[in-house]
């Protein structure tokens, strides 16, 4: 079933904190959450659900979640460590009250990864977007793309393998 939008009571609350007043909402995480549309991405991704069974995670939540994992390169169990300790991971989450649990399963982003699949070039479009209209991606920069092809898998025959080995 698709996501439901994280509500925001915009109030106070005598026994939480709001991230929106112990954080510095000039730091780059709080200014990449005003700069990213999370509507254009929550509609880009809703195709991807039914209409029946369980609700799914909140899209900004898991999306967020991704592209803090990728921002400073750490496994799901880091990501999910930094998001408590992290007010500012949970500000970019969408969170609206410091949390001092994950609400979540970690194995929900593996399952995320695998149902955005193709859709994963939407995320790099919005990021690109963001990167150019805040000044840290110039157009220049995109005159040139370099593609590392360590990660994929080559047709190398070891002598090792089976194939290889004299017979007998």
């Amino acid at each position: 079933m698709r996501p439901k939008p994280q509500s925001q009571t915009n109030s106070g609350d005598l026994f939480r904190a709001r991230l929106d007043q112990i954080i510095d909402l000039n730091h780059e995480l709080a200014r990449l959450t005003r700069e990213m549309a999370w509507d254009w991405i929550d509609d880009e991704l809703a195709p991807l659900f039914s209409d029946k069974g369980r609700p799914g995670l909140p899209t900004r939540f898991v999306v967020g979640l991704l592209l803090l994992k990728h921002i400073y390169g750490l496994s799901d169990e880091q990501v999910c460590a930094r998001w408590v300790e992290n007010p500012y991971f949970q500000y970019f989450t969408g969170e609206e009250f410091f949390q001092h649990r994950f609400p979540h399963e970690r194995s929900d982003l593996t399952h995320w990864r695998k149902r955005i699949g193709e859709k994963l070039d939407k995320l790099l479009a919005e990021s690109l977007r963001v990167a150019h209209s805040t000044g840290a991606l110039k157009t220049d920069d995109m005159a040139r793309v370099t593609v590392d092809t360590t990660v994929q898998p080559k047709a190398i025959t070891f002598p090792t393998d089976a194939k290889r080995r004299p017979a007998a």
